[in-house]
């Protein structure tokens, strides 16, 4: 969650600075060139002012003039200190003073339009925006008024690189705010998702050890929105409730297979002193006495299996492979006895385990895959472990099961419908699950090739969270 709620507070903080920032940028662009075109506008009135008197007839020798000589060497000197070109003009465009002398009113751009208007009698217009990556040039014109009426015009001709320059400083500085602004922004997302998310992951991670079997298990009430705070007391109380129902189908079940067992086992005893009276080879007590004996044993199922989801898990750090090699070899008078083969790999490997649970587990295994394996077929018992938990690994040579059997096998009174016939209750794997599950343990079921069913039992390698 965390990957999609950061990236999208970024983006959103993002969107306001550039939204802040541009605005910004373009502003003050717009400030730095209008200070140009104030400068230039006090420029032009200035020479504008020695320029009033200033006649056609000097044109033709200013030097000799002496407001013309005046005006002619301020105008050089503001080309000399300035690098600006500037001039005065006559209405028909003809150079009465200029700098440098070379330069005049082109006859068409932005300079002629500028000239135009002022000899209109109006001062140009602002120039368009000149952004740091054009060479443009900003010219301002003003007219020369005498009696009224206008005489001559003034223009300035400005080169726009130092102007450009401060822009891109300007930007540069507002472009090292942002990024500070961002990396605060980013610091202050990072500890607010942390701060609205810690709940939802302390929820995430008690709701898959429930899944797990650890009931017990409950979220601390503290941090975050009051909204998650209120969604963990719920799911406290909701964790609680379903604590007390399976609970209570627990003890009904272990109360209701420890109340059946004692008629029953009077039953089977009535049955054993009805069958003196009757011949021995009479089917129908045959009949009558293993359904009463598998009775018993779906009862004696019934109670291991509420017996183990209610135990907890005496957890120790257990050499796996030891432990595997111990079952094998306690069941191979069983394989000998089915004309079956089983054979154990067994390398030494630790992992936290409650050893009896575990044991309990391996049999429950070992027993189902000895139970469905045919004479002459091999039941390999495999031990390995990689970086997080140790496995024991068990195929079997028997028929295997279906994709759709695949998913059922392990629930509870679920026996494959081709193997009706094998005895059993149904109850063995989902007993091993049960002892699994309550130490951090999982069973998991899969084809074997060419033929078999192959099961995985794991444990964790790493210890218990205190």
């Amino acid at each position: 969650m965390t990957t999609r709620l950061l990236p999208l507070l970024i983006v959103l903080m993002a969107a306001v600075l550039l939204a802040l920032g541009i605005p910004l940028g373009v502003s003050l662009a717009g400030a730095q060139q209008q200070d140009v075109v104030v400068d230039r506008i006090d420029d032009t009135a200035r020479f504008a002012a020695l320029a009033q008197f200033v006649t056609e007839s000097s044109a033709d020798s200013p030097d000799t003039d002496e407001r013309g000589a005046t005006l002619q060497k301020e105008l050089e000197r503001y080309h000399d200190v300035y690098d600006i070109r500037a001039g005065v003009f006559d209405r028909n465009a003809k150079p009465l003073s200029r700098a440098p002398r070379t330069w005049y009113v082109p006859t068409d751009g932005e300079a002629r339009v500028a000239f135009e208007e002022a000899r209109a009698g109006r001062r140009s217009h602002d120039p368009e925006q000149v952004w740091p990556w054009q060479r443009h040039r900003l010219v301002v014109a003003s007219p020369v008024i005498r009696d009224g009426d206008v005489v001559a015009v003034v223009v300035t001709d400005s080169p726009t690189g130092p102007m450009r320059s401060k822009i891109l400083r300007g930007w540069l500085v507002i472009a090292a705010g942002l990024v500070a602004a961002m990396l605060l922004a980013v610091g202050a997302a990072l500890r607010l998702t942390g701060w609205v998310l810690k709940p939802v992951r302390v929820l995430d991670t008690t709701t898959h050890a429930i899944a797990s079997g650890r009931l017990k298990s409950r979220v601390a009430v503290a941090g975050g929105p009051p909204e998650l705070r209120r969604l963990a007391r719920s799911f406290n109380e909701m964790a609680d409730n379903v604590e007390d129902v399976l609970e209570q189908q627990r003890a009904f079940v272990a109360d209701a297979s420890h109340q059946l067992r004692n008629p029953l086992a009077a039953l089977l005893l009535r049955i054993d002193l009805l069958a003196l009276e009757l011949p021995e080879d009479n089917e129908e007590i045959a009949s009558v006495r293993t359904e009463g004996k598998r009775l018993a044993q779906v009862l004696d199922d019934l109670l291991d299996l509420a017996l183990a989801e209610h135990a907890e898990a005496d957890l120790r750090l257990t050499d796996i492979g030891e432990l595997a090699a111990e079952r094998v070899a306690a069941w191979e008078p069983v394989a000998e006895s089915k004309g079956v083969r089983l054979t154990g790999t067994c390398p030494a490997t630790t992992a936290w385990a409650d050893p009896v649970a575990l044991s309990s587990a391996l049999d429950a295994v070992i027993d189902n895959a000895l139970k469905f394996t045919p004479e002459g077929e091999d039941v390999e018992v495999e031990v390995s472990s990689n970086g997080t938990v140790s496995s024991v690994v068990v195929t079997d040579g028997g028929p295997g099961l279906g994709d759709e059997e695949l998913n059922r096998v392990g629930d509870r009174f679920w026996r494959s419908p081709g193997h009706q016939n094998i005895k059993g209750s149904g109850l063995g794997l989902s007993i091993c699950r049960a002892l699994l599950a309550a130490g951090g343990g999982s069973i998991t079921y899969a084809r074997h090739e060419p033929h078999g069913l192959r099961v995985t039992v794991a444990v964790p390698r790493t210890g218990p969270v205190a």
